[in-house]
């Protein structure tokens, strides 16, 4: 039951960071002079969302 778990986890964090990563290309396609900060901004989002899986992995591991 805990694989069943943090699976989710996982697939909802590959969504979420797969989701930002489209959002983000699509911006530096239309406006390439805010590339540096869209890729920081991008980083910082993938960091949280896979921070939230790792959170979700212990909660599967209780």
């Amino acid at each position: 039951m805990n694989v069943i778990g943090y699976a989710l986890c996982v697939i909802g964090a590959a969504f979420g960071i797969s989701f930002s990563a489209a959002n983000v290309a699509t911006s530096m396609a239309r406006q390439p002079e805010v590339q540096g900060r869209l890729f920081t901004v991008f980083i910082l989002a993938a960091a949280f969302i896979e921070a939230l899986c790792l959170i979700g992995f212990v909660v599967a591991i209780m």
